[in-house]
């Protein structure tokens, strides 16, 4: 088991990260702003949740082939951004459609966002160059089970993802019940969300 003093170290450091700008961020703010908290929240989730492929990948050491694989890292990166990029030009599409309206069921929109929000963290490769630099970092080789300390860090990461890209996609959604009052607001914010979904997998697609 992981002793408090890893823990503690371990926190602090992934809750920095994790509040720090960067796309997830972006992702779950502009989605909470322009759907409402209740979307912003599960996408947040989603994302989140998507630590856990990471982290199995690390725990098994599948994470340093992709990054010793120029291929395979390359194949990983565009697809990451090319998805990306096809989720901000569905909202770019948008006509402002009312999210939560009758013709919709909220449950599969809601289990939608969360497999778009699980698959956007799981295929981005430079999350898991992060995990495979980041979680070393505070194993302790003394300790053994190095495989499973991986797993309880990639778990303990996974769980204050959830806790604070919840928090943000919570109160973004106050904003967003204020500006989508309009189908015209709502039909620009479905606009903006798409533009920072396209920024990102183009950035995604061009970095080296």
């Amino acid at each position: 088991m992981l002793s408090p003093d890893q823990i503690f170290a371990f926190l602090a450091a992934a809750m920095l990260i994790t509040l720090s700008p960067g796309p997830d961020n972006l992702m779950v703010l502009s989605l909470g702003i322009a759907r409402g908290r209740r979307h912003g929240m599960v996408f947040g989730l989603g994302c989140a949740l998507g630590c856990l492929s990471h982290t199995l990948l690390a725990a098994a050491g599948i994470s340093a082939l992709l990054a010793a694989s120029a291929t395979a890292f390359l194949a990983l990166k565009l697809a990451g951004g090319l998805y990306l990029v096809w989720l901000g030009v569905q909202a770019l599409r948008s006509r402002g459609r009312q999210w939560q309206g009758a013709g919709q069921g909220p449950q599969d929109g809601l289990a939608a966002l969360f497999g778009k929000g699980l698959l956007a963290n799981a295929i981005n490769p430079k999350v898991v160059l992060f995990f495979l630099a980041f979680l070393p970092q505070f194993i302790v080789a003394g300790s053994g089970a190095v495989a499973w300390q991986t797993l309880q860090l990639g778990v303990l990461f996974t769980l204050q993802a959830a806790l604070l890209f919840g928090l943000l996609g919570y109160f973004s959604g106050y904003a967003g019940q204020w500006l989508m009052t309009t189908p015209r607001r709502s039909m620009w914010l479905d606009r903006l969300a798409g533009a920072v979904f396209v920024a990102l997998g183009l950035r995604l697609i061009l970095s080296r």
